[in-house]
């Protein structure tokens, strides 16, 4: 257990302010794995960010889950979840919670970040660890793998030339690496519903564990206005290659400008 004196004194900045995102929002995705030349929808995710006071502070709570349908489990089966508490004007965490089942790979994850003190508390078991709890200096720039998320939408591309690397940094299993998110410029994409997007293209650089293998094996396309929707997820995983579809949207900060028809 943890007793910390929380402050809410930022190590820096990373970005801009975040004006991608609000309280009441949701994004929905349809999961996909590709088998042979047949893609199968598998699993579904979704994200939510609600408006709370935490510690008497206002916060945006972001929750997210991850599962494969029940008909899959004997496969691969999926039940990821995942919990943060972030600073609503520049997405610095404050709490993350992650527990995931992936195949036999079990996860929980518990962290805090002290900003005063220039740490983060965690408690953390895997099914290849036992459980550890201790502290990690807190840098600039560090975030937990959802807040990672919701600033990625925050980056303003346009100071970036095509190819060129955004450092940040991220905990995970006790851990903290330094990572990046790597430009690759801008792209019209059709999904499945017909409709086109103009889209910014990234793929951040991905940490061993679970599912997923290290390297720069994962895609992302999100809308090209402010919202910087995530359209379309594709990643390489340890058993094949899955994409998240967006699937329904609501509650966003702002129009969508980068839907073309």
């Amino acid at each position: 257990m943890f007793i910390l004196q929380w402050g809410y004194k930022s190590l820096g900045q990373c970005a801009d302010k975040n004006i991608a995102f609000q309280g009441g929002e949701s994004i929905r995705f349809e999961v996909y794995y590709n088998w042979g030349f047949i893609w199968l929808n598998v699993g579904e995710a979704e994200f939510k960010v609600d408006s709370v006071e935490y510690l008497g502070q206002t916060a945006f709570h972001i929750n997210g889950y991850g599962t494969s349908y029940k008909f899959y489990d004997w496969f691969y089966k999926v039940r990821d979840y995942y919990d943060a508490i972030v600073n609503p004007v520049n997405i610095h965490p404050y709490k993350f919670t992650r527990s995931v089942y992936e195949g036999k790979f079990v996860a929980k994850n518990i962290y805090y970040f002290d900003y005063q003190r220039g740490k983060i508390y965690y408690s953390v078991t895997t099914s290849d660890l036992p459980l550890t709890e201790d502290t990690i200096a807190l840098q600039s720039c560090t975030f937990d793998i959802l807040s990672l998320v919701y600033y990625a939408r925050n980056v303003d591309y346009s100071k970036y030339e095509i190819d060129e690397k955004i450092p940040v940094s991220v905990v995970l299993d006790g851990q903290l690496y330094n990572l990046y998110i790597r430009y690759l410029g801008k792209e019209v994409l059709k999904t499945k519903d017909k409709r086109k997007y103009n889209c910014i293209k990234f793929s951040p650089l991905l940490i061993q564990g679970g599912m997923f293998e290290a390297g720069e094996n994962m895609t992302v396309w999100v809308s090209d206005d402010q919202n910087k929707i995530p359209i379309l997820i594709e990643s390489k995983i340890v058993v094949g290659t899955v994409k998240a579809i967006l699937s329904d949207i609501q509650g966003l900060r702002n129009d969508i400008t980068a839907l073309i028809d």
